[in-house]
C-alpha cells in the first residue's frame, strides 16, 4: 500500500484490504495501515504444499504401486480396500501425486471422488500411518486454489483435523496443523469457521519447551494466518487469546520473524485492535528487535511500528515514550533499503497521525536529513512517501515552516526536490512543484529578520553565528 495523492491508483495485493483509514492534509491522502507485501513469499505465508519426500512409512510398505505409473482409477479402487496395506499404499500413491512440485493433479483427484475417502481415513485411529498419509494428501489439496481449498472444507475435513490435534502421534498431529493452516489461509470466511470450531486453544498448547523447532515453526505460521485478512478482521477475543503466546514467540531463540509478522498483522487493523497489542507491553521488546543483527528482524520491527504510528495520537505517543523514534531514524539512515523504506513509512505516518508537538519532537530528532536522502532513490513509492511526509511537516510547522525549509535546503533536500519536478511520475513531479512553489519560491530573508546580514565597519556583511542550523532550536 502506498501514500497517494488524489489521482493515484491504489493497488493492493491479496489477501485483501487492511484497515481503511483515510487522512487528508492539503491535497494529500494517505491510506497507511499496511500489511507487509512481499510477492515472493505471499503464497508461502498463505498456503504451503508439502513437497515430495519419502515418509517414514515408505520403506515399510511393499506395494504394487511402487515404481509404477498408476491410474487414478486404480488408486480410487484400492483406497477403499478392506486390506489395510493395500489401502495405505493407495492413499500414499495419491499423496505422492499431490506432492509433486510441478502441476500436481489436484482437480483430477477431486473429480475422481477421492476426497470423502481421504476424509474417512482421518477417522482411523487404529492406523496412524493411514491418518498421516490422508492428512498429507488433503493438506496439499488445500494448498491449491480457493475452490480446491473449499472442496476440502465441504468434505467435512476440518472437524477431523481439529480432532487430530489431540493425536498421540506427533507426525499426525503436525500434519493436521499444516492442513488447518492452509484452510485458514484461504480467507476470513475459512479462518472464522476454523476459529468457531475451537482451533486456538489446542494450537496454543503446542507452544512449550518440548516441541521440536520444525513443529513450532508450523504452529507459528498457522497463528500468522489466524491474524491475516482484515475484511473482516479476526475476532477480538481471538486476538486477545493469542497475543501472550506471540509475545513468547517473538523472544524465541529461533529467528522467528513469523511471530513478529503475526503481531504486526493485528496492528494493521483498527485502533482498538492496535491498543490491545500495546496493552500487552509489546513496545518494550522493540529496542532489542531494532538492534537485532538480522536485518530481516529490523525490517519487520520497523514495519510493525509504521502501523503503530498510523494509529491515534495516544499510540504515537507510546512509540515516543518507549524511546523508539531515534532508533527508527537510525534505521532510516543506516538500514538496508528495505528497512529504510519501512522507516520512511513510519515517519510519514507519524506526520499524519501525530499532533503538532509530536511532529515537532520528530524534527528535533534530526529526521529531515536522512528523510531527504531517500528522495534520490529509484523507488517511486518511497519518493512519494517522503515528499508527502515533508509536506505534512511543513504544513504542521505553520509560521515556522521557513525553519524546516532551511533544514531541507541545508541537507541537500531542496536540490533533490527540484530534480523531482522532472520525474516521470505525474503525482511526484506535481507534489515536488507544489512544495517548491509554496515554501521555497519567496524571499525567505524578508520573513526572517535574523537571517539579514549585519554591516561591519569595513562595509562588508557578516551573519549571526546563532543562526547556525545545527544548533538553532525551534518550536512549531
Amino acid at each position: 500500500m502506498c501514500t497517494t495523492r488524489l489521482s493515484f491508483l491504489l493497488h493492493i495485493n491479496k489477501p485483501g484490504l487492511p484497515g481503511n483509514h483515510f487522512y487528508r492534509i492539503g491535497d494529500t491522502i494517505s491510506l497507511h495501515r499496511r500489511q507487509l507485501s512481499n510477492k515472493r513469499d505471499e503464497h508461502l505465508l498463505k498456503k504451503r504444499n508439502v513437497p515430495q519426500e519419502e515418509s517414514l512409512e515408505d520403506s515399510d510398505v511393499d506395494s504394487d504401486f511402487k515404481g509404477q505409473n498408476v491410474t487414478l482409477e486404480a488408486i480410487l479402487q484400492n483406497a477403499v480396500s478392506d486390506n489395510g496395506l493395500i489401502q495405505l499404499n493407495a492413499v500414499q500413491a495419491a499423496r505422492k501425486l499431490l506432492s509433486s512440485d510441478r502441476n500436481p493433479p489436484i482437480d483430477d483427484l477431486i473429480k475422481s471422488g477421492i476426497l470423502p475417502i481421504l476424509v474417512k481415513c482421518l477417522e482411523r485411529d487404529d492406523n496412524p500411518s493411514l491418518q498421516f498419509e490422508a492428512a498429507w494428501a488433503l493438506t496439499n489439496i488445500a494448498s491449491g486454489t480457493s475452490q480446491q481449498t473449499q472442496a476440502v472444507v465441504k468434505s467435512n475435513a476440518v472437524p477431523l483435523f481439529l480432532r487430530l490435534l489431540h493425536s498421540p502421534h506427533q507426525n499426525v498431529c503436525e500434519q493436521a496443523v499444516w492442513a488447518l493452516g492452509n484452510i485458514i489461509g484461504d480467507g476470513p470466511q475459512c479462518r472464522d469457521y476454523v476459529i468457531s470450531l475451537g482451533v486456538v486453544k489446542p494450537l496454543l498448547s503446542f507452544i512449550n519447551p518440548s516441541i521440536p523447532i520444525t513443529f513450532l515453526r508450523n504452529v507459528t505460521w498457522v497463528i500468522v494466518n489466524l491474524c491475516r485478512n482484515k475484511d473482516p478482521p479476526p475476532p477480538m477475543e481471538t486476538v486477545q487469546e493469542i497475543l501472550p503466546a506471540l509475545c513468547v514467540l517473538i523472544y524465541h531463540t529461533d529467528i522467528n520473524t513469523a511471530a513478529l509478522r503475526a503481531v504486526g498483522n493485528i496492528v494493521t487493523g483498527t485502533d482498538e485492535q492496535t491498543q490491545v497489542v500495546l496493552n500487552c507491553d509489546v513496545l518494550s521488546h522493540f529496542p532489542n528487535l531494532l538492534t537485532h543483527p538480522k536485518e530481516k528482524i529490523n525490517k519487520e520491527a520497523v514495519w510493525f511500528l509504521s502501523n503503530i504510528t498510523a494509529g491515534n495520537q495516544q499510540q504515537v505517543q507510546a512509540v515516543i515514550d518507549a524511546g523508539l523514534l531515534p532508533m527508527i531514524i537510525h534505521q532510516l539512515a543506516k538500514g538496508d533499503f528495505g528497512t529504510q523504506k519501512e522507516a520512511a513509512w513510519a515517519i510519514s505516518n507519524l506526520t499524519i497521525s501525530g499532533r503538532k508537538e509530536q511532529v515537532e519532537y520528530l524534527v528535533q530528532q534530526n529526521v529531515v536529513p536522512p528523510f531527504c536522502s531517500l528522495l534520490s532513490v529509484k523507488d517511486s513509492q518511497v519518493v512519494q512517501v517522503v515528499l508527502d511526509g515533508l509536506k505534512n511537516v511543513l504544513i504542521m510547522a505553520g509560521d515556522e515552516a521557513s525553519t524546516i525549509a532551511e533544514i531541507i535546503e541545508e541537507c541537500g533536500g531542496l536540490e533533490k526536490i527540484e530534480n523531482l519536478q522532472q520525474h516521470e511520475n505525474e503525482d511526484i513531479y506535481k507534489l515536488a512543484f507544489e512544495i517548491i512553489d509554496q515554501y521555497f519560491s519567496g524571499d525567505d530573508i524578508d520573513e526572517d529578520p535574523s537571517l539579514i546580514p549585519e554591516a561591519t565597519q569595513g562595509g562588508t556583511f557578516s551573519f549571526d553565528p546563532a543562526t547556525n542550523l545545527q544548533t538553532k532550536e525551534f518550536k512549531f
